[in-house]
């Protein structure tokens, strides 16, 4: 997900957006944008960091239906990290998902940020889901070439599987 469609601002369809990309006003540089469906496709023209003009969208009702709408791009259309140990958190998704002694723990299934940092949605084995907090002291090691990564879940989360 790269940003956000805010509330409407102004009564010609301009909208406020929520950027996630290392530069705000880069967002519409990206191209065609798509909804989470990839139903829906959206071209922005970014006027500041925080506002942008849609294509097609032409006043405040149009624009506020929009609002919530989150923005995604294909992976493809990213261009590759910079740094060898540099990561998307789209490419954590699938990847095995191991404790520190090796023994397996299960598989990434998501990623989400909501705001207060990213936590991975890890798929046991069993089905169950656990949430791992994305710190460095959760996730000491992320080995994306290797398709890996080592987690050492909080004693809350550790403590749910022994009971289990």
């Amino acid at each position: 997900m790269l940003g956000e469609i805010g509330r409407p601002h102004g009564v010609r369809g301009l909208v406020r957006v929520r950027s996630f990309t290392a530069e705000p006003e880069a967002l519409g540089a990206y191209g065609p944008l798509t909804d989470e469906a990839g139903a829906r496709e959206f071209r922005l023209t970014m006027l500041a960091p925080d506002l942008a003009r849609i294509e097609g969208v032409a006043d405040r009702e149009a624009a506020a239906k929009l609002t919530g709408t989150k923005l995604y791009v294909a992976r493809e259309a990213l261009p590759p990290p910079e740094e060898e140990d540099e990561f998307y958190l789209a490419d954590l998704e699938g990847l095995r998902a191991d404790l520190a002694d090796g023994t397996p723990f299960g598989t990434v299934a998501a990623v989400e940020d909501h705001g207060a940092g990213a936590f991975l949605t890890v798929r046991l084995p069993d089905g169950r889901e656990r949430l791992i907090p994305f710190t460095r002291a959760c996730v000491p090691v992320v080995a994306v070439a290797e398709g890996r990564l080592v987690v050492e879940p909080p004693s809350e989360v550790a403590g749910e599987e022994r009971a289990a």
